[in-house]
């Protein structure tokens, strides 16, 4: 009997965190018959979780429309784990430098499986636009950060993360997995990653993966409006990011940080 129960406590925790995270990759408020269609769990243990979930203030209920999103309590953790990652302060520092040098976006972000988070950006002055990408995820392989940090990974370690297509976000978006394989070998040779308009139509960006860790978990980049640098530009830029990730590793090894 107790083994029954503990069965029954994982998977309610496991279809708690699968509802979380159906949450967390929508942009919309979400029904109760959006969330059976997503996540398949029966109408009688939906309705117990969300309950559960709101009352506790992980999620916000309109009660007037049946729908649900995230609540505070979800920010407050993850604000938390940020909080708490004594890598951030340095990396804030170098966004802010390379704000500074560039003129263009700067993001710091961190590999999780096949895809990366979004942990800091800072603006360009510039933008017209101040949307902060703070803990959004995307598909390693559509971004120059992703491929930085894939590059660091074996060819049979990313087939692994990629067992079957690479849905695109754009047009230009890399389509298969040896083709993605071969630009990694290129980053390994570079040293750095590009990617033009793969992830975002209107932006190119550059990345370097920051060597504090084996393999390489954060990497940096920028993002450029697609007609404010050449291929040109874009590649002296690389080499400013590659500097900036070498440097900013050094200095969290040398503050013990791993």
């Amino acid at each position: 009997m107790p083994e029954v129960t503990e069965q029954a406590g994982v998977k309610s925790a496991r279809r708690t965190v699968e509802l979380l995270e159906a949450f967390a990759v929508r942009d919309a408020w979400l029904s109760l018959s959006e969330l059976h269609a997503i996540t398949g769990f029966p109408r009688s243990s939906l309705h117990g979780l969300l309950r559960t979930l709101c009352e506790a203030g992980w999620l916000e209920a309109d009660a007037a429309a049946a729908r649900y999103r995230l609540g505070m309590r979800a920010l407050l953790c993850g604000t938390a784990y940020l909080d708490r990652d004594p890598a951030m302060r340095f990396a804030r520092e170098t966004l802010e430098d390379l704000r500074e040098r560039t003129g263009f976006t700067a993001h710091y972000a961190r590999r999780d499986g096949g895809q990366i988070v979004y942990l800091e950006t800072r603006e360009s002055r510039n933008s017209k636009r101040s949307v902060s990408r703070v803990g959004r995820a995307l598909p390693a392989y559509s971004t120059a950060l992703g491929k930085a940090l894939l590059a660091e990974l074996t060819q049979d370690e990313i087939a692994a993360l990629y067992p079957d297509s690479l849905p695109p976000l754009t047009p230009n978006t890399v389509s298969s997995v040896p083709a993605l394989q071969q630009e990694c070998d290129a980053i390994r040779a570079r040293g750095f990653a590009t990617e033009v308009e793969e992830s975002t139509l209107g932006l190119r960006c550059v990345a370097a993966v920051v060597p504090y860790r084996i393999p390489g978990t954060d990497a940096l980049s920028c993002a450029i409006p697609l007609d404010q640098a050449t291929d040109a530009e874009a590649m002296e830029l690389g080499e400013i990011l590659a500097e900036a990730a070498t440097t900013l590793g050094r200095r969290l090894r040398h503050a013990g940080i791993r």
